[in-house]
C-alpha cells in the first residue's frame, strides 16, 4: 500500500467522489486503479480564509503499484501498530492495585487485562453513571459530594470536559493511536481516529468510560467504588499492602498511583510516608467567554458556516517574562462549578459532542512558579487551597463573574452586556480582580491588548470572565525511576497527578507506559 501526504481540496470544491479525484491526481492514475483507500489524518489549512484547505493523509491501495512515482508525499507504506511487550520472568505473588479511575488508571488498567493481568481498580468516587447525577445536583443545588463530582470519581477530572484528545509528544511506538483505537471500540466516534484536534465531548465520554469498565472487568479486572486509599504499609523499600476507607487491608505486589491532580489529601498521606515528590510549576488564571460566531468568523472568515466550531490557542510573554497562554479551549461550550473541596471554589470548561451552546470558552492562565508561593514540596497544592478559598467568598459559592471592561476599570460588574453566559453552576456579579493576586491581574491586563491584535473583538469590553481557573496542572511531581518506580519499589506514579502528563491523551498514555513497566517485570 501507499501513504499519501498534503492531499489538499478546497473547502469550496468539498463534494462526493472529490477526494478519490485528488488522490488518482496525485498518483497520476486513473480513478478505476483506486482500489480503496483510509484517511489517517484530515485538518483544515485556514491560513488563506479566501482559499481554506481541507488537508488529508491517506492511505491507498492501487492496482498497479510498480507505476506510482514515490516522493516525499508518496511513500511506501505498512500497517503500523500497537504491540504489548513480552512478559517478565518474576512471579507475581500478590495484587495488582490500580488507586483512580480516570484517563491513566482505566488504560493501565485496560493493557494489563489485555496482557493477562487481573488488576483491582479502587475508585474513590463511585461509578460515572452515579457520578454524573451527583455532578447535575451539585450544578442545580450547590449540594456537594466531596467524593462524587467534577474531579472525583469513575473517568476522572476529563469526564466532565470537551474530551479534547490533543497531545504533541512524540509517539513512535503507536501509544496514541492505540488510545484512540481503545476508545472507539468502546463507543467513541470513529472520527476521532484521524481528524485534526479531536475531540469526544463530554455526553460521549460517560458511556465511552462505562464500555472501557465493562471491557476492563471482562478480561479479569476487578472495581471498587467508593473506595478511598488511606494508608501504605512497606518491608524495607517495598510496599506490601495498602488500607482502604480506614478498615480494610488489601495485599499489594504493585500499586499504581493514578490519583488526579485534585487528591491533595492523597498527597498529604505520601508525604507522611517519604515518597519521594517535589513542586513544580503550573498555571493560574480566568476563563473568558465570547459569542462563538466571533472566534468562527476570525479564525475561518466568510466560510465559517462551512466549518465545525472553531477554536484557538494563545500565547504570550509579559515584560516580566512570565507566560501567559490559553488552556483547555472549549468551543460551543460551558464554564462549568468543578469544586471538590466545601468552602472552595474551581471552574472549568466542557463541551458536549456538538458543541452547540454557542459560546466559546478557555482558560486564560499565567504561569505561577515555587517562587511565587514556596518551597515546601505541598507549597503549590496549599497556595491552591488559598485561591480557591478566595473565590468562593467572591461569589458565595456560585461562580464569581465579570465583564472585562470592568475587570480593567477595577469595577464591579452589575449586569451583562452582549454575551448571555452559558454556565453549569449558579453565577454572581461580581469584581474579580479583588480576588486574584496582583501579578495575575497585571500579566492578564498586559497579554489581552496582544491577543486582541490575533483575534479581533477578544478584548472586547462584554467579554466575560470568570474565576478560578487553578487545577491546569499538578503542583506536585512524584519521583519515580527508569522502571516507573517510586523510591519505595513497587509503587508506580502514573498520569496528570504525578506529575506526568497534561490531558487525556497524554495520561492514557503514562498510564500505559506503566503497565507496560509492570508487564516487562512478571509472569502473567
Amino acid at each position: 500500500m501507499l501513504k499519501l501526504r498534503q492531499v489538499k481540496i478546497a473547502l469550496i470544491n468539498q463534494k462526493e467522489g472529490a477526494l478519490k479525484a485528488k488522490i488518482a491526481q496525485k498518483l497520476h492514475l486513473k480513478e478505476k486503479e483506486i482500489l480503496d483507500w483510509q484517511i489517517k489524518k484530515e485538518a483544515i489549512d485556514a491560513r488563506d480564509k479566501n482559499n481554506i484547505l481541507l488537508v488529508y493523509e491517506v492511505v491507498v491501495n492501487v492496482a498497479n503499484e510498480e507505476k506510482v512515482k514515490l516522493s516525499s508525499d508518496v511513500i511506501k507504506w505498512e500497517e503500523e501498530t500497537y504491540k504489548l511487550p513480552e512478559h517478565g520472568s518474576q512471579a507475581l505473588t500478590n495484587n495488582i492495585v490500580i488507586v483512580g479511575a480516570g484517563p491513566a488508571g482505566l488504560f493501565a488498567a485496560y493493557i494489563l487485562t489485555e496482557a493477562g493481568f487481573k488488576p483491582i481498580i479502587i475508585e474513590r468516587g463511585k461509578k460515572v453513571e452515579e457520578r454524573v447525577k451527583d455532578v447535575e445536583t451539585f450544578w442545580q443545588r450547590r449540594m456537594l459530594n466531596p467524593e462524587s463530582n467534577v474531579q472525583f470519581g469513575e473517568g476522572g477530572a476529563g469526564t466532565f470536559s470537551d474530551g479534547k484528545l490533543n497531545t504533541l509528544i512524540k509517539d513512535k511506538r503507536h501509544l496514541g493511536q492505540k488510545v484512540l483505537d481503545i476508545f472507539v471500540a468502546c463507543g467513541a466516534p470513529e472520527e476521532i481516529s484521524y481528524k485534526h484536534n479531536p475531540h469526544i465531548g463530554t455526553d460521549n465520554l460517560r458511556q465511552v468510560v462505562k464500555n472501557m469498565r465493562e471491557e476492563i472487568k471482562n478480561k479479569g479486572g476487578k472495581f471498587l467504588y467508593e473506595t478511598k486509599l488511606t494508608n501504605l504499609f512497606f518491608k524495607g523499600d517495598k510496599i506490601t499492602s495498602i488500607e482502604v476507607n480506614h478498615q480494610e487491608i488489601i495485599p499489594v505486589e504493585a500499586l499504581i498511583l493514578a490519583i488526579g491532580h485534585s487528591a491533595r489529601d492523597t498527597f498529604q498521606l505520601l508525604k507522611t510516608k517519604n515518597i519521594t515528590m517535589e513542586n513544580k510549576p503550573f498555571a493560574v488564571g480566568i476563563r473568558i467567554m465570547h459569542p462563538q460566531e466571533l472566534i468562527n468568523q476570525n479564525q475561518y472568515g466568510k466560510y465559517a458556516p462551512m466549518l465545525p466550531p472553531a477554536s484557538y490557542k494563545l500565547t504570550f510573554t509579559t515584560k516580566n517574562n512570565r507566560g501567559v497562554y490559553s488552556f483547555c479551549m472549549c468551543p460551543g461550550g460551558y464554564v462549568v462549578n468543578a469544586s471538590s473541596e466545601l468552602n472552595r471554589l474551581v471552574i472549568n470548561g466542557m463541551s458536549n459532542y456538538n458543541r452547540d451552546s454557542q459560546v466559546a470558552n478557555s482558560a486564560i492562565v499565567v504561569t505561577v512558579k515555587p517562587t511565587d508561593y514556596g518551597t515546601d514540596t505541598l507549597a503549590g497544592l496549599k497556595w491552591q487551597e488559598q485561591l480557591e478559598a478566595l473565590a468562593y467568598q467572591a461569589g458565595g459559592g456560585k461562580i464569581p463573574l465579570q465583564l472585562w471592561g470592568d475587570f480593567v476599570q477595577n469595577k464591579a460588574s452589575t449586569n451583562f452586556g452582549k454575551i448571555k453566559p452559558q454556565l453549569k453552576g449558579d453565577y454572581v456579579l461580581t469584581n474579580i480582580r479583588t480576588y486574584l493576586p496582583t501579578f495575575i491581574s497585571e500579566a492578564l491586563l498586559e497579554a489581552m491588548p496582544n491577543f486582541a491584535q490575533k483575534i479581533k473583538g477578544f478584548a472586547d469590553p462584554d467579554a466575560l470572565i470568570a474565576i478560578i481557573e487553578s487545577r491546569t496542572s499538578s503542583p506536585v511531581r512524584i519521583i519515580r525511576d527508569e522502571n516507573y518506580e517510586a523510591n519505595i519499589k513497587g509503587i508506580y506514579p502514573a498520569g496528570e497527578g504525578a506529575g506526568y502528563a497534561g490531558g487525556i491523551i497524554t495520561s492514557a498514555i503514562d498510564g500505559i507506559k506503566v503497565a507496560e513497566a509492570i508487564i516487562k517485570k512478571y509472569q502473567a
